[in-house]
């Protein structure tokens, strides 16, 4: 089925289920899609905190996969508003949106805060030692990827043999080229794919328990980046993956009829800090999500207070 067959079906499905945008303009009640990554569901359950807790509106999630389907429900008027989209993987904000080059059927409403990195990150003991736990730093002036080839016999393992070893990323389909980096690089290091997300995260958990050193591929936010202190290591430009902006948009005659949601959604800012520790209580410690965000916004309200319109 095409994609736009998909996002033509879902539309029609929520608006079956959902009706028309005028049945909820008299009330306070809206209704947006629930992102399918962990995330981008933290990011939308602290403004729907905000709006069901202080401004006494009901909010109602849809779950619908992310993509096409979720655009268009947003264009139709079946959805009010998406809370976190991430630019690189959604080719539609050149169709909806003005700033991407698109007819402005959809409104751009600002950066999310959420910047998405991907990178290869370190130990910051590698660098700088812990004393608390008796770790030397063993890379001290470890800073770019120039800096590698001296330290390779630290980050050696018995796959690489004598070159140091890339914990790569995970996934050989993610098409990452970890090894024809390092080799355009002129860096004398293995690219270890371990196969799976799963097998990634506990090979580095395992390291680090240990204080062994390694240099592994990761992104952010993440929760890795609660659980464990990691330092980045600076690819040249040409190397690196860019940045992604995260942002927010909705439709026009929503924001129309609810400008102080709108104005709540523009103020709202969240770091990757902030989400990665929400994450890890999540995904690891496999607590509650909405328990883990009233937590949150319970101990952040000098936070999220200057959200609010």
């Amino acid at each position: 089925m095409s994609l736009k067959i998909r996002a033509v079906l879902a539309s029609m499905l929520l608006a079956l289920s959902i009706g028309p945008i005028s049945s909820v303009q008299a009330a306070k009640r809206l209704t947006i899609p629930d992102p399918d990554w962990t995330g981008g569901v933290v990011t939308c359950r602290t403004i729907q905190y905000v709006l069901e807790n202080e401004m006494g509106y009901k909010v109602k999630s849809v779950a619908i996969p992310g993509g096409p389907g979720v655009w268009e429900g947003i264009r139709a008027g079946d959805l009010f508003y998406n809370c976190e989209t991430w630019p690189s993987y959604n080719p539609s904000k050149e169709k909806y949106l003005s700033e991407y080059g698109g007819d402005g059927s959809l409104t751009h409403l600002g950066a999310t805060g959420i910047i998405g990195e991907t990178a290869y990150w370190v130990p910051r003991y590698v660098v700088e030692g812990d004393s608390s736990r008796g770790i030397p730093a063993s890379a001290p002036d470890l800073d770019s990827f120039t800096d590698l080839n001296k330290y390779k016999h630290m980050f050696k393992s018995l796959e690489s043999g004598d070159r140091g070893n890339l914990i790569g990323c995970p996934v050989a389909a993610w098409l990452c080229e970890d090894q024809k980096r390092l080799d355009r690089l002129g860096v004398d290091f293995y690219a270890q794919a371990l196969g799976s997300e799963t097998a990634h995260w506990a090979e580095m958990l395992a390291k680090y328990k240990r204080g062994e050193p390694f240099i592994a591929y990761a992104w952010a936010p993440h929760w890795i980046h609660a659980a464990l202190d990691l330092v980045e290591v600076e690819l040249p430009e040409s190397e690196a993956w860019p940045d992604d902006i995260t942002f927010k948009y909705a439709n026009p005659d929503l924001v129309k009829e609810h400008p102080e949601v709108v104005q709540l959604i523009k103020n709202h800012r969240l770091t990757n800090e902030q989400q990665a520790g929400m994450i890890y209580e999540i995904d690891v410690k496999k607590r509650d999500v909405e328990d883990v965000v009233e937590k949150w916004m319970e101990a952040n309200q000098a936070i999220w207070r200057k959200w609010v319109p």
